[in-house]
């Protein structure tokens, strides 16, 4: 039992686009594994979302949306003047593809304020953030940010870091290696995808990335690898877990966030890091079989806690 806090920026999703009409929705990296470890997690646990959001009315229907998840806002902080971020999909060749409009978002302010972000994480047991939440941030929040993170490692809360690499959001590799880096130090639990960190890192296999977060300051690494066998290193030994073969593959948006929910929410509530995996995987199996990052509870069947 216990309170966890998902960190990061959800923003408006216009998704379809065919004879010019869209479906909008509300999606984030951060906010799709907040919602598989509300839906894998019993009622002994919390789960909020911090983040910041505008007084206009796209915010207060997302704030909506994210207290209908399941997952507390009570700490997502509003900002005059601000609104949530924007993207669209559209489809060619054959593969989805995304424009973005998030120069207003408030999300990039969520840590310019200290107090308000050391009162959202005041007794979570859990903090999860990833490379999206540092990218969106100016230098010196992110250092807030990071910094916050650290004190909630050392006072005994579990860190959970996935490093989501988005070149796009980034000022240069220097900057990616740096920020990620940091991360690392201040994290119990890294969760990086193999393929996403090669052009960085130059990580000639997945024990090289895993290494080399658990070198960095991590106590536990679990390298993601698609639909192969993901890699989990711990001190304890190491595990490699084959993927779950989905049913069908009809979108596969949020597959890590959601292979991230289920392998957390199994590994806070007792199971060995190989269980985890397989829990992980299984989730992403029904994720990847449906429509969007987030699927409605009833169709994840046995994989409630």
């Amino acid at each position: 039992m216990g309170r966890i806090v998902s960190i990061g920026e959800a923003m408006i999703e216009m998704s379809g686009g065919g004879e010019g009409t869209y479906r909008m929705g509300f999606a984030g990296d951060t906010l799709n594994s907040a919602y598989y470890l509300r839906a894998r997690l019993g009622a002994d646990w919390t789960v909020d979302y911090f983040t910041a959001l505008g007084g206009d009315l796209y915010s207060g229907q997302m704030r909506a949306h994210i207290k209908d998840l399941g997952i507390g806002t009570g700490h997502i902080r509003e900002i005059a003047g601000r609104r949530p971020g924007l993207y669209m999909i559209h489809q060619a060749e054959g593969d989805r593809h995304f424009t973005y409009w998030r120069d207003t978002s408030a999300a990039k302010l969520l840590a310019d304020d200290e107090a308000a972000l050391d009162a959202a994480l005041e007794g979570a047991d859990v903090v999860y953030f990833s490379g999206i939440t540092l990218a969106i941030l100016a230098p010196e929040a992110r250092t807030r940010l990071l910094d916050a993170m650290g004190r909630r490692r050392k006072a005994g809360a579990k860190v959970c870091f996935d490093p989501n690499i988005r070149p796009v959001l980034w000022d240069g590799k220097d900057a990616v290696i740096e920020a990620l880096t940091r991360a690392a130090a201040v994290s119990t639990i890294v969760l990086p995808t193999h393929e996403d960190e090669v052009p960085y890192f130059g990580d000639p296999d997945d024990q090289a990335t895993a290494e080399r977060y658990r070198a960095a300051g991590a106590d536990e690494v679990v390298v993601k690898n698609g639909g192969d066998p993901a890699l989990i290193v711990t001190a304890g030994g190491q595990w490699r877990v084959p993927a779950q073969e989905a049913e069908k593959i009809v979108d596969a948006t949020g597959a890590g966030d959601s292979f991230n929910g289920g392998y957390l929410a199994a590994r806070l509530t007792g199971a060995d890091p190989e269980t985890a995996a397989q829990a992980g995987h299984a989730t992403a199996a029904i994720v990847i079989g449906h429509h969007g990052a987030i699927v409605p509870k009833e169709k994840l069947g046995s994989l409630h806690s």
